[in-house]
C-alpha cells in the first residue's frame, strides 16, 4: 500500500505484486460529498409512501433518502403485531431520528440512510441496538466454530455483533478490547444523539488512509509506505496501538531524498493514467472497451490482435477467459458500480460459456464488494450488479468539461445556420 500526499489530497494504491488493483482519493471538500459511514440525527422532511422512502435532512447540502427496507421501529408501536407496517405509520415528517449514511451522494441523487447503525472495528462490526450475530462467510469452518465460542463470552447485552474476516487466529483477549473500545464509542455518540435538537453530524469517519488501514491492513500485506511525515506517524501510531506486530511494517518515504516521487518509483502513476483510458488491452493482443453511462457500465470484448490458435473456438475462448480476469480487476480499480453489461465475443459450445462465467466469477470472489453476476444472456450478453458506493476513479480525479458538459462532443454554435 502507498500512501502519497499531494496538496491537499491524499492517495492511496495498493498493489498485488506490482500491479494496481484499487487507489482511492481523499480531499478536505470531500468532507460534503464522502460521507460514507458518518452516523447524523435527521429531520424527516416528507414520507413519500408511493415510493416507501422519506426524505431526510442531514445538513448536508441534499437531502438524503430513506427507503422502508432501512427503517428502525419498536414492535410495540405497531397496531398490528406481525404485519410489516407502512413507512407512513413509522415515520411523520419533522421527526428527529439517527441515521447512517450507506452510500455517497452521486451526480444528482442523494445519499442514501439506514437505520441499523454499525461501527466497525478492527476485528468486529458492533451493530447498537440489534439482535444481529454474524461471523464472515470468508473465514473456515473450524476458525468460524472458535469465534462463535468467543463471541458468546463477549458479546454486549443489546447490542449485535459482526466478526470481521480480520479477526482470523486473533485471541479472545484482542476481541474482547475490540468490542469493548466499540461499545465506550457507541455510548458517547448516543449521548451526543440524545442532546442534538436539530439535524447534524453526530460521528464522522475517520480520515480516509486510517479507514482503509483499520478495514484492509493485515499480515497479508508486505510493506505501507508513507510520503508524508506526519500522516505516517498517525498511521504508525494506530498500528502500533492494534497490531503491534505489524508496525514495523509502516515505513515513511522522503520525498526530499529521492528525485522521483512515491508513484513514480513504484509505478502508480503510468498504471493510473492506464486506467483512465476507455480501452484496455489483454496480454494475447485482445482488448476491452469500457463506455460509462448515466444508467449502467457497457464493456465490449474484442479479439482485436488476437490471432491465436488454428481453432476460431479456442481462440475466441482463450479471449474470454483473460478478458474475465481483466474486467474484475478493472472493476476494482476503477470502481464502477450499479449495473453492468459486458458483452464477450461469441462462443459456439455451452460449456466454453459457462466456463467463462465460474472464471469470471472466480475472479469477482476478490473483490470485497458485493456483486451479483447473472448467465450469458441469449444474446451473448453477462449482467452484473455491483454494489456502488462512491463516485468511481475518473470522477474522483477529474473536472467535468465545462464546454462539452463530459459528452466530448463540440456543437457548433451555427448549427441552425
Amino acid at each position: 500500500m502507498y500512501v502519497h500526499v499531494a496538496g491537499e489530497a491524499t492517495h492511496i494504491a495498493i498493489l498485488e505484486g506490482r500491479s494496481l488493483i484499487e487507489h482511492y482519493v481523499s480531499r478536505p471538500a470531500d468532507d460534503v460529498f464522502q460521507i460514507h459511514g458518518n452516523i447524523y440525527v435527521g429531520k424527516v422532511e416528507n414520507v413519500l409512501p408511493g415510493m416507501e422512502a422519506a426524505f431526510v435532512d442531514i445538513a448536508t447540502p441534499k437531502s438524503a433518502v430513506l427507503y422502508r427496507s432501512d427503517v428502525q421501529y419498536d414492535p410495540d408501536d405497531v397496531e398490528q403485531p406481525g404485519v410489516q407496517p407502512r413507512i407512513e405509520d413509522v415515520l411523520r415528517p419533522r421527526q428527529l431520528i439517527t441515521c447512517q449514511v450507506t452510500k455517497n451522494p452521486i451526480a444528482h441523487k442523494g445519499a442514501r440512510l439506514t437505520q441499523e447503525v454499525s461501527l466497525p472495528g478492527r476485528f468486529v462490526v458492533l451493530v447498537p441496538n440489534s439482535t444481529t450475530y454474524g461471523i464472515s462467510k470468508r473465514l473456515p469452518d473450524g476458525e468460524r466454530k472458535r469465534l462463535r465460542q468467543i463471541l458468546d463470552r463477549v458479546r454486549p447485552e443489546g447490542h449485535g455483533i459482526i466478526v470481521r474476516t480480520a479477526a482470523e487466529n486473533v485471541t479472545a483477549e484482542e476481541i474482547e478490547r475490540d468490542v469493548a473500545r466499540l461499545v465506550g464509542q457507541w455510548n458517547r455518540i448516543a449521548e451526543l444523539v440524545a442532546a442534538q435538537q436539530s439535524p447534524g453530524l453526530v460521528y464522522r469517519e475517520p480520515e480516509l488512509a486510517m479507514r482503509i488501514i483499520r478495514e484492509e491492513f493485515n499480515a497479508e500485506y508486505r510493506t505501507v509506505v508513507v510520503d508524508d511525515r506526519a500522516l505516517y506517524e498517525e498511521l504508525r501510531d494506530y498500528v502500533a496501538a492494534v497490531a503491534p506486530e505489524l508496525v514495523d511494517r509502516v515505513e515513511y518515504f522522503d520525498p526530499t531524498a529521492e528525485p522521483l516521487s512515491l508513484f513514480d518509483r513504484f509505478h502508480v502513476t503510468e498504471q493510473l493514467a492506464k486506467a483512465l483510458d476507455r480501452m484496455v488491452w489483454l496480454p494475447s493482443g485482445g482488448s476491452l472497451v469500457i463506455e460509462r453511462t448515466e444508467a449502467l457500465t457497457v464493456i465490449d470484448v474484442n479479439t482485436g490482435r488476437n490471432v491465436g490458435s488454428s481453432s476460431l473456438e479456442e481462440t475466441v475462448l482463450h479471449n474470454n477467459l483473460e478478458a474475465a480476469e481483466e474486467i474484475a480487476r478493472q472493476l476494482r480499480l476503477r470502481d464502477i458500480g450499479g449495473i453492468i453489461v459486458i458483452d464477450f465475443v461469441d462462443m459456439e459450445i455451452k460449456e466454453n460459456r459457462d466456463r467463462v462465467v465460474k472464471a469470471f466469477r472466480a475472479a469477482l470472489s476478490r473483490d470485497k464488494t458485493r456483486t451479483q453476476v447473472f448467465n450469458i444472456s441469449e444474446l451473448g450478453l453477462v449482467e452484473m450488479t455491483r454494489k456502488r458506493i462512491g463516485e468511481g476513479l475518473l470522477e474522483s480525479v477529474s473536472q467535468r468539461c465545462e464546454h462539452c458538459e463530459g459528452r466530448g462532443l463540440v456543437v457548433p454554435e451555427d448549427l441552425l445556420g
